[in-house]
């Protein structure tokens, strides 16, 4: 039999009470990046790191023996398999354009990190970059798990965002602490002193824990921040979630036993990130200099991974007017509430990013899963087409909804200069969870699967350039609605 491998995010304590499904907590985020193993330099010539060329199926990677360290992808491959190569190289790679990262902490090493990272990829530095530290934010200690899990985060969202939009600027917002209300004083700075035109979430709880008085009140201070956002042509993304139809319950990261998501994903005045496992090489094994093989639904426990990409219905949301569109039998399954997530990226442990992370004992690449790396990677998707557009997209779910119904379509090479797809629909896959409860029994939560077109799942999918950004350009985002 196979050696089963439980991988959790460490995360926030919190404090759960029982009364039916009404739950109250401490009301502190918690990061959805997941540290899986450490990446060595490749001496083959073909790669960078080792895990850029380790076959898809983990338990065939023995290094060391009884490991079984999944592959990974580098910045040219990731490029490669969203149809990125060709627009940055052709100049649009977010130039002119900042990307906000908001996160607990910071990170000590954040710059030096992306430096490395950069040396190792042959990318060049971003333009700017700068830290905001917000008052009452305390020194890092090597010691506070809490803070490490924070500059993790951090390092993967900066160096991931910049592999998208190398022409960017970066402006990290390190807040004091990652309750809820301290993450909003970076969010609202950020708005407020218009620091950048996209801002990456890559963080949450579930909507569980803000079911209570206090919980409410903080969404609807949450909410107001995104609606100046909003109003301002901020485009916000938030990452769905790592446990599938579920989330976190408490510390060790048990799983609730129901179906619930994560906000602030699950905000109508965000885009929702999703994930998926991409398979991107060659035959059975990653390759950079591959090409791209096809994408299913992040569900990681077929091999042994307790992890799986967030989606599902709100319980606190109605279904805004852009999901209105969508058929019949979705919106049977919605109930008149928001459904997320909006789109996807790769986001699966097996086949996760490389990050440098220097603040650790043992300092050198980690690879790293979670849809807090689609957030950052969509950050830096909307950079480019910011750039490439000329203005900022700013809200984008009105105007996405209205592109993924042409998404199916093939566009005419004639017309629009490309032919193919605006998104890899995501048809394979669903995001059901087995884990356990707080009181340590086994949870099994139905998942929603993959369909053709937008589902509970991945969304709209993952993006395919080519003619995203004219029809993005050309799509009235109708700002005044939900």
């Amino acid at each position: 039999m196979r050696p089963q491998l439980r991988i959790v995010a460490v995360v926030a304590t919190v404090l759960l009470f029982h009364a039916g499904r009404s739950f109250a907590g401490d009301h502190q985020f918690v990061p959805h990046s997941v540290f899986v193993a450490k990446a060595n330099v490749s001496h083959t010539g073909t790669a960078a790191l080792d895990c850029e060329t380790r076959f898809f199926d983990r338990f065939r990677n023995v290094e060391p023996p009884g490991v079984y360290p999944p592959a990974c992808y580098g910045p040219r491959a990731i490029r490669a398999a969203y149809g990125l190569s060709t627009m940055i190289d052709a100049g649009y790679d977010g130039k002119g354009r900042t990307i906000v990262i908001l996160a607990a902490y910071g990170s000590p090493t954040a710059k030096a990190d992306l430096q490395r990272f950069d040396a190792a990829f042959g990318l060049p530095d971003p333009p700017s970059f700068e830290v905001v530290t917000m008052t009452g934010t305390p020194a890092f200690s090597a010691d506070n798990g809490d803070q490490g899990m924070w500059a993790q985060e951090t390092s993967l969202d900066v160096q991931w965002g910049h592999a998208i939009a190398p022409g960017a600027k970066i402006v990290v917002v390190a807040t004091a602490s990652n309750s809820a209300g301290d993450l909003l004083a970076g969010l609202s700075y950020a708005i407020d002193k218009r620091l950048g035109e996209v801002i990456s979430i890559s963080f949450g709880q579930s909507e569980a824990f803000l079911s209570d008085a206090a919980g409410a009140q903080i969404i609807e201070a949450w909410e107001q921040a995104f609606k100046r956002a909003r109003q301002r042509h901020i485009t916000v993304l938030a990452a769905a979630g790592d446990q599938g139809s579920t989330n976190t319950a408490d510390e060790f990261g048990d799983s609730f036993g129901f179906q619930n998501v994560n906000y602030p994903a699950s905000s109508p005045n965000v885009t929702a990130v999703g994930g998926t496992n991409l398979f991107f090489g060659t035959t059975d094994h990653a390759d950079p200099y591959g090409k791209y093989l096809g994408e299913t639904v992040w569900n990681d426990q077929p091999q042994g991974i307790m992890l799986a990409g967030g989606g599902g219905v709100s319980a606190l949301f109605e279904r805004p007017q852009y999901q209105a569109t969508l058929p019949a039998a979705t919106r049977k399954i919605l109930q008149r509430h928001r459904g997320i997530p909006d789109v996807a990226f790769n986001a699966g442990l097996v086949g996760c990013v490389p990050v440098y992370l220097g603040f650790t004992d043992a300092p050198g690449f980690a690879i790293i899963g979670g849809t807090s790396a689609g957030a950052a990677q969509w950050a830096g998707v909307i950079a480019d087409l910011n750039q490439a557009v000329g203005r900022p997209l700013g809200f984008l779910n009105n105007r996405l909804y209205k592109v993924g119904l042409l998404g199916m379509l093939e566009r005419d090479e004639r017309r629009w200069g490309v032919r193919g797809k605006l998104f890899h629909d995501i048809t394979v896959g669903d995001n059901s969870f087995t884990g356990y409860d707080p009181e340590w029994n086994e949870v099994s939560v139905p998942g929603f699967s993959a369909t053709k077109g937008w589902d509970l799942a991945t969304g709209w999918g993952t993006p395919n350039f080519g003619v995203l950004a004219a029809l993005f350009d050309c799509a009235d985002d109708d700002d005044d609605r939900n």
